[in-house]
């Protein structure tokens, strides 16, 4: 059984659930949702509360949040299946203050077809923010879902486009 280890933090405004297991970040929570998202996404694991597993990864977030980092230096430890994997990875090479469409993502991985399946591996992401499926936008320039809200990813657009 996994063992994550959360905690919830205030940070400008908002209170985040960030876990981590003990080879790193696992979880970050949408704007005020909760424990409960957490237990959704891992509903076998064992869930500790304990700020100090998880403090670091909260100060890269709160950095980020405010405007003063750009990129994340922190081991993540996501569990997802390979095509999700392949998703995410190429979500982590979108720059700062940018954005792809979901068809732009699906033909970066080679899978120029399957872009609903690209979509539903983004909505799976567990590491919001971090893995910066924010800045991932409809062919039309629509936001499109969003596992942290509509008004989440455009506080996150915004930020970025600001600096």
């Amino acid at each position: 059984m996994l063992s994550i280890y959360f905690h919830s933090y205030f940070i400008r405004q908002h209170y985040y659930v960030i876990g981590a297991s003990k080879d790193g970040l696992v979880f970050v929570g949408s704007q005020d949702k909760g424990f409960e998202e957490l237990k959704r996404i891992y509903p076998s694991g064992k869930i500790i509360d304990d700020n100090g597993r998880t403090q670091f990864y909260a100060q890269q977030i709160e950095e980020y949040l405010a405007g003063c980092r750009k990129d994340f230096d922190i081991p993540i430890d996501v569990n997802g299946t390979t095509f999700q994997k392949s998703v995410w990875k190429e979500l982590l090479k979108i720059p700062y203050g940018q954005t792809r469409t979901y068809t732009q993502i699906a033909e970066a991985i080679n899978r120029p077809t399957a872009i609903r399946a690209v979509a539903t591996a983004i909505g799976k992401n567990p590491l919001l923010i971090v893995i910066p499926c924010h800045r991932v936008v409809a062919k039309s320039r629509k936001l499109g879902g969003y596992r942290g809200g509509l008004t989440m990813k455009r506080e996150l657009l915004q930020l970025e486009s600001d600096k």
